[in-house]
């Protein structure tokens, strides 16, 4: 175990109390966390700056309101209903289409408006939320993905994790549904997490359950060398969020919707650190890089021009 724990440091692995004490606890005010923490807020205050964010149909906030969810959702082909303050994923029921009086989720089954409604009342009830409090339901446009993840991917939608540091973007990862991960982009419900160059914008290796992995499990096509469509623009759209919450360390989740581009699906201030796993890299080795520098990086675009620069797999 204490070689183990050596060679991780000598990789610049940032373990959890670290990221903690260093990062989170220093750069990320407590006074901020609403800002990301609440999905509601977070996507008021990106509209409000002109951050393209999936479009909100409605929201439901006491029980009473649930009768007014087949109006909210009427004529719409597909949407997604979540957890104001919901984590991990959890508590997302995305349907794709609507037949009769009836719903078709995203793993193909049917379920009626009654089935629907229960589910609005969890939501509410805080079954899915942080710290099990009261929440709200949020509806939204169910995000159509680019043809690009169409066979790196399995029924749900994939999504860029960017790793932001003093609006620098430090390290990312395009996270891919499985069947395991019933069709969520989630590493831990068995979502494929696979690296990607920073300067490039093509992927590296991937890891799966915590170990790596070069195929994706159900197309059994490669995971690496895919180039991300935009990566110049999802590089400037995740350095913007820096000044967007106030949040010095940060990940920006983005997805890349066929017909709108990208979106800016969630913002989060406790990233987790798998993202190293699938990078095959240390985070600290670049944070304490643009911790020395950061000062004389003054707009978006030399931050990201940075980042390009100094956090190249080459470069590494």
């Amino acid at each position: 175990m204490t070689n183990l724990i050596r060679r991780l440091r000598e990789r610049g692995v940032l373990a959890i109390n670290r990221r903690n004490a260093q990062y989170t606890l220093i750069y990320n005010r407590r006074g901020l966390y609403p800002l990301v923490d609440d999905k509601l807020l977070t996507k008021q205050l990106a509209q409000a700056n002109g951050i393209a964010a999936p479009e909100l149909y409605g929201v439901i906030e006491v029980e009473g309101q649930v009768e007014h969810l087949p109006e909210i959702v009427r004529d719409r082909e597909g949407f997604v209903i979540k957890p104001a303050h919901g984590s991990g994923g959890e508590g997302i029921l995305v349907a794709l289409g609507q037949i009769n009086d009836k719903f078709r989720k995203q793993d193909g089954r049917i379920i009626t408006l009654d089935e629907l409604n229960h589910h609005v009342f969890s939501l509410l009830s805080g079954l899915y939320s942080l710290g099990g409090q009261p929440d709200r339901a949020l509806i939204e446009y169910r995000v159509e993905f680019n043809p690009i993840f169409e066979s790196i991917s399995y029924q749900g939608v994939p999504d860029i994790r960017i790793i932001v540091f003093l609006g620098v973007p430090v390290m990312s990862m395009v996270r891919l549904p499985t069947r395991m991960s019933e069709g969520k982009a989630n590493l831990h419900q068995g979502a494929i997490g696979a690296g990607i160059d920073i300067a490039t914008g093509r992927t590296l290796g991937a890891v799966w359950g915590n170990q790596p992995v070069n195929e994706h499990p159900d197309t059994g096509r490669a995971l690496a060398g895919v180039q991300i469509p935009d990566w110049e623009k999802l590089l400037e759209l995740a350095a913007r969020c820096h000044e967007l919450t106030g949040l010095g360390y940060q990940g920006v989740d983005i997805v890349l919707d066929r017909d709108k581009g990208p979106l800016v699906l969630e913002l989060n201030a406790r990233p987790g650190l798998n993202i190293q796993i699938a990078n095959k890299a240390g985070l600290l080795p670049r944070l304490r890089k643009v911790e020395a520098e950061h000062d004389t990086l003054t707009s978006i675009a030399e931050r990201v021009a940075y980042a390009r620069e100094h956090f190249a797999v080459s470069a590494a």
